[in-house]
């Protein structure tokens, strides 16, 4: 009896911690590189964990901002002792403020490494762009990083695709 009360207690302490981790987690901004090159910006954030259907890509007035909705997986004979990792996960970055870009032929691509690249083409200079745009993420299941070049010959315009739905990314 008193070892199912010990047992009972750990266990509500165990989630309450990893709940609170995964809170803090959740409240702490993404990660992110901001990089630039004669005819784009190149926003990296680190994503592990996810696939492409998992994140929102959206650039709005002067920023490039994420948002992940990671699902958990479930493992066959194993059962959650606490959930210890955020499943809903932001981050953004503000372009610098003379940055004349074109949102609607914004790429992004997750790499199989994890991180996902935002690549936000320059403009000429009173370019009209509108105050919202989404971008749709594609999966690079190359397995390597690539850089700009990688993600400048990928296109996004149609729906996300995920690694799992078993194409064949030669972009």
């Amino acid at each position: 009896m008193m070892r199912d009360i010990g047992s009972s207690i750990s266990d509500a302490i165990f989630e309450n911690i990893g709940r609170a981790a995964g809170r803090v987690q959740e409240n702490k901004p993404l990660a992110s590189d901001l990089l630039e090159s004669d005819d784009a910006y190149l926003v990296v954030f680190d994503a592990p964990g996810t696939t492409a259907s998992d994140i929102q890509v959206r650039y709005v007035d002067d920023r490039v901002e994420v948002r992940i909705d990671r699902f958990r997986d479930f493992y066959e004979g194993f059962e959650m002792r606490y959930p210890g990792r955020g499943l809903a996960l932001d981050g953004s970055v503000t372009l610098p403020s003379d940055a004349a870009v074109d949102p609607e032929t914004a790429q992004a691509t997750l790499k199989s490494n994890g991180t996902l690249h935002v690549r936000v083409p320059k403009a000429e200079a009173g370019h009209d762009e509108d105050a919202a745009t989404d971008v749709g993420v594609e999966t690079d299941d190359s397995g390597t990083d690539g850089g700009a070049e990688a993600d400048a010959d990928t296109d996004v315009e149609g729906e996300a695709e995920s690694a799992d739905e078993g194409e064949d990314d030669d972009a």
